[in-house]
């Protein structure tokens, strides 16, 4: 059992003090939710568990752990999230072990929610269904009718890079297409896209939690809090929401690994990762680059080669 495996690995790198700390899932207060686990004793390992409700990218929390060797548990978007963020200097050598967890693809707690009517008290996972109890009702729904929509597409389940895997690797065929999002965007007419951006955006109120999930998002000083210079006002002026979300994706160019930690943090569940696919795409078209599969190369919008297309330059 994965649950067991990661446990038994945490205590050894922590009883040999290979690893200062280790980050991985632990149990919820809600049902259907996991929390971000931090553990330094090997007698409190039990508290890690491993099931389709760990959604987080935990890569977003190596940026508090700077003098720290960490060892950290990690499924495929995750691991390539820490290649990227290694070829951008944010680690030293050997400072991360990253146990690798074979992803299963995790489930949509809101479309479960939205499945049942009232509140969900208790939710266990059994084989490939989920167990949902309430208040007047207990249901059994099949797992893969519930899954992200990043979950669904991704092409990349098995973690690279990594210091052990923990399990088999699991069958690396989508449930839809890739880039899916994407695809549907570019094929509305110009006047569709904004308003259909001018639609998501709007029910932003600014909360910045999709910064905060973000694992690529670690600037000391995000632009949207600079006032030297000022970039953006404080209010909720659509134009101000709009340059937000068009800079934060743009800024993601070639370094998102489509782990969706950004749209599940939304609380106003706005769709985002459709602008991230549609960059990442051209990336793949023109570059053949992938986020976080070579460990040696940089993003193209990061370095010059002098073989680059340059077409665009009229």
């Amino acid at each position: 059992m994965i649950q067991e495996k990661i446990r038994e690995k945490a205590r050894e790198l922590l009883s040999n003090k290979t690893v200062d700390l280790i980050i991985g899932f632990g149990e919820g207060s809600l049902p259907l939710r996991t929390t971000p686990r931090f553990i330094r004793d090997p007698e409190k390992v039990n508290r890690l568990i491993w099931n389709s409700f760990c959604e987080n990218n935990l890569a977003t929390y190596l940026h508090k752990f700077s003098k720290l060797k960490v060892g950290i548990v990690v499924k495929g978007c995750d691991a390539r999230s820490i290649t990227a963020l290694s070829l951008e200097k944010r680690f030293k050598p050997d400072q991360l072990f990253l146990m690798g967890v074979p992803c299963q693809r995790m489930v949509d707690r809101r479309k479960v929610g939205r499945a049942v009517k009232g509140e969900i008290l208790q939710a266990r996972e059994e084989n490939d269904l989920i167990h949902v109890k309430g208040d007047g009702f207990e249901i059994a729904l099949e797992r893969e009718d519930f899954l992200y929509p990043s979950c669904q597409a991704c092409m990349h389940r098995n973690p690279i890079h990594v210091n052990v895997t923990l399990g088999d690797p699991v069958e690396e065929s989508p449930l839809i297409e890739s880039y899916h999002e994407a695809k549907r965007f570019e094929q509305m007419s110009p006047e569709e896209r904004w308003n259909f951006f001018e639609r998501e955006t709007s029910r932003c109120i600014r909360c910045y939690a999709c910064r905060e999930a973000c694992p690529m998002c670690y600037c000391t000083e995000c632009f949207v809090d600079s006032s030297n210079p000022k970039w953006i006002e404080k209010g909720l002026s659509p134009s101000d929401i709009q340059f937000y979300h068009i800079v934060r994706a743009y800024h993601q160019t070639g370094r998102c690994s489509g782990c969706g930690a950004c749209e599940r943090a939304c609380p106003m569940e706005i769709r985002l990762t459709y602008l991230t696919q549609k960059l990442n795409r051209d990336v793949k078209e023109l570059f053949n680059y992938e986020t976080g599969i070579e460990p040696d190369i940089p993003p193209p919008l990061s370095t010059y080669e002098i073989e680059d297309k340059q077409d665009f330059i009229k």
